[in-house]
């Protein structure tokens, strides 16, 4: 595999951490025109499959039939964190779909997020299935099990008949045969894909520009779907977070996944990209997505603006005082957009 540094992190003049990891952007023509390091390393998505798997739910009318709020059914893509919006929402679907949380196959846990995670322990509050960052996705997937007359038992098993229906999906998005995807477990316990960080990249390209998809009922949904993560932009991950910032970006479709992935499309520059930051940090996220932004001269300056404030250049020690900085030393090694 071919390391790149992405991001340099100075204390005192000293380099304190190297960010390596790669990077491939591809245009509509199909064509990768942004690359930092081995576009062809096999990468998991991990919760950036999210929309993917969400995908199954937007085929049918599961939303309209049980009468689900556009919030509600962001969280079928979303990897939630726990934050009060979300657990109402979660609640209030768990009353509409023909659901139980008993059947959620994803561990009971406490929220992602500090804030809301902390007071439910001083509130003495158990851990439920319902609050794993992956609930939404779990009851995506039985309401579509029991619409679609799948067993509910063993949903999450690779050789189910959803997990297959999925795959089949992902297939048909990253102009991959199934038989080369590589297949893990993720950390709610359902099937994890890998494929080459290219092909993750025309995923989200045509996630961002369904006109490129072949399949008109698929067009469909993943138009449906895309509109509602803009939409809801705060239900995907939460506020203040890089997908909340991007999703409100209403010519971005984006989604984290964790170990240091990351997916992004471009409606109006008909571009999609992935990352990999090969030590799993998410921390660096929003610089390595600025600079890329910055790099093919994004038009929208207000979304770089806020990437920026959400992880400044600038390191402070917990006193405030400025004691080091970050910074993107990658540039594409093809010509990037013009």
């Amino acid at each position: 595999m071919k390391y790149t540094a992405l991001v340099e992190e100075v204390r005192g003049g000293l380099v304190e951490n190297i960010h390596t990891g790669i990077i491939c952007g591809m245009n509509d023509q199909l064509e990768s025109f942004y690359q930092v390091g081995d576009e062809e390393h096999y990468t998991y998505f991990r919760s950036a499959s999210k929309p993917i798997q969400a995908l199954p739910v937007f085929l049918t009318d599961i939303i309209d039939k049980y009468g689900l709020t556009e919030q509600e059914a962001a969280l079928f893509t979303a990897s939630h964190r726990g934050e009060p919006y979300h657990i109402k929402a979660l609640e209030s679907m768990l009353a509409k779909l023909p659901v139980k949380e008993e059947e959620l196959y994803c561990p009971p846990s406490y929220p992602l997020n500090i804030q809301p995670r902390e007071e439910m322990i001083r509130q003495g509050i158990q851990k439920r299935r319902l609050y794993h960052n992956c609930a939404g996705k779990h009851m995506g997937f039985i309401a579509v099990c029991r619409e679609w007359g799948f067993p509910v038992e063993g949903y999450w098993k690779e050789d189910h008949p959803l997990q297959k229906h999925i795959m089949d999906i992902l297939s048909h998005l990253s102009g991959i045969p199934v038989s080369a995807i590589h297949i893990g477990i993720d950390g709610c316990g359902t099937p994890v894909f890998a494929i080459p960080l290219k092909r993750m990249s025309e995923v989200y390209l045509k996630l961002a520009c369904p006109d490129l998809i072949q399949d008109p009922q698929l067009q469909l949904a993943v138009n449906k779907m895309t509109a509602i993560m803009n939409n809801q932009f705060n239900m995907v991950a939460s506020q203040h977070f890089i997908c909340s910032i991007l999703l409100e970006d209403k010519n971005i479709v984006a989604k984290g996944g964790a170990q240091g992935v990351y997916c992004f499309g471009l409606k109006k520059e008909r571009a999609g990209f992935a990352l990999k930051v090969l030590n799993g940090s998410e921390d660096v996220w929003p610089n390595i997505v600025a600079s890329i932004l910055e790099q093919i001269h994004y038009s929208n300056h207000e979304t770089i603006k806020n990437l920026r404030n959400l992880r400044p250049s600038v390191i402070r020690n917990d006193a405030g005082m400025e004691v080091g900085s970050i910074k993107e030393i990658f540039q594409s090694e093809k010509l990037p957009l013009n």
